[in-house]
């Protein structure tokens, strides 16, 4: 019997079926968005029974304007997955250029500095999605969408994993359990206890048309509200413009033209006038993370391990390099005894090897907000003065582009 110490369930879970399990899986991955569904691609060509629980039902109808910038070394994991050539219209970053508001001071990176063809792509979320989806259903992966997990049990053994689809509850076993989406049940591992603060900031998110574009340039503005981010996508621009929460509201409710002046007014004249703007929406910042992302028979990755503000665009890319290291953790399991899948010596191989990524992404990201957003006009001298220094010192412009490339292992 699983020990009852291990019980993790929600409030309203239904009642347990017989608890006998109806199979047995070998890695069950709770949370069907893109990391997920890379985990669940990355094992398809080992042998390995997978089954992907997706919590949204199938068709949906997304309209998801959110940009995804992808670091170069996350284009390298979607070619190996076969995912990068289904993307239509990826747009290359060929330079990012850093500023301080009020501060003479930037920094100008570009591929040279990092040693690739390109910092980084912008390609559409829903898109992103639909490719990793059209891929799992053509595979050999259990994906299963309206699936709901409701509770989990862990022994020694095996993870036992309850989840309900269209009204019947289904019960099975797993040798590893891996929570792949940052909802409530991440919150209910034995051993696992989340770090959470709130920025007090949203990200408002559009598409935008400059008068004067530049090819493949992305723009990190940094002000005392927070970062302003122009990616290059397509013709225009995607924006995540940071912001103190009571300010969000009222910037989202304005017209068109005024929405556009009020960013003019943030970022400057560099691009030219802003012209356009497509639908605006936002979400609250908070930076999440987990102190230990391993437990018995049980693995975080992306969001469950960790939630980090969008300055420097490192969440996705932290969480697909969980994925694909878990995977190659995985794949050189072998059956049985001290090393198989989800054994505690396997979790421990894969929680030391991600260690120094995952912190350094968080520090490092967590440590850009509050650098340039404290209102001290020495320290903002120092930051403007930082990044004059940084342009002009050829080591150090390597050490930033390639921890945004490839991680804080870059």
């Amino acid at each position: 019997m699983p020990d009852r110490q291990a019980i993790a369930m929600s409030s309203n879970s239904p009642e347990k079926p017989d608890i006998n399990p109806e199979r047995h899986i070998d890695v069950l991955i709770a949370g069907g968005g893109p990391v997920g569904m890379a985990l669940a691609l990355a094992l398809q060509e080992y042998d390995y029974s997978v089954l992907l629980l997706e919590t949204r039902a199938l068709p949906e109808a997304v309209d998801d304007p959110r940009p995804l910038a992808l670091s170069y070394g996350s284009r390298l994991i979607l070619q190996r997955l076969g995912v990068w050539e289904k993307l239509t219209q990826p747009t290359p970053i060929l330079a990012v250029h850093i500023t301080n508001r009020g501060h003479s001071g930037q920094t100008h990176l570009t591929p040279d500095d990092a040693g690739v063809p390109a910092l980084g792509y912008v390609v559409n979320y829903h898109e992103l999605y639909t490719a990793l989806r059209s891929l799992i259903q053509q595979g050999q992966t259990d994906y299963q969408t309206g699936a709901q997990v409701t509770s989990f049990q862990t022994n020694a053994q095996r993870a036992s994993v309850l989840y309900q689809q269209n009204g019947t509850s289904r019960l099975v076993s797993t040798g590893l359990l891996v929570l792949a989406d940052g909802g409530k049940l991440a919150e209910q591992v034995p051993e696992v206890n989340y770090q959470i603060h709130d920025y007090n900031q949203s990200a408002i998110i559009a598409n935008l048309k400059a008068g004067s574009p530049e090819r493949g340039a992305a723009f990190e503005h940094f002000t005392l509200d927070g970062p302003l981010a122009l990616l290059p996508s397509g013709g225009g621009y995607a924006l995540v413009w940071t912001l103190p929460a009571e300010k969000t509201e009222t910037i989202l409710q304005l017209e068109d033209q005024a929405f556009l002046s009020q960013l003019q007014d943030s970022f400057g004249n560099r691009l030219g006038n802003f012209v356009a703007t497509g639908k605006r929406t936002s979400f609250p910042l908070i930076l999440k993370h987990a102190s230990n992302v391993t437990s018995r028979r049980t693995v975080l990755i992306g969001n469950a391990a960790q939630t980090l503000h969008p300055v420097a665009g490192q969440g996705f890319n932290l969480g697909l390099r969980d994925a694909w290291e878990l995977a190659d953790e995985i794949s050189q399991s072998l059956p049985g005894g001290a090393n198989e899948v989800g054994s505690p010596r396997m979790l421990a191989r894969y929680n030391k090897r991600r260690r120094i990524d995952r912190e350094g992404g968080r520090l490092f990201t967590d440590s850009l907000v509050k650098l340039f957003t404290l209102n001290l006009s020495l320290l903002q001298t120092a930051t403007g003065l930082g990044l004059a220094a940084l342009d002009h010192l050829p080591p150090a412009r390597r050490f930033v582009a390639r921890r945004m490339v490839f991680g804080a292992r870059g």
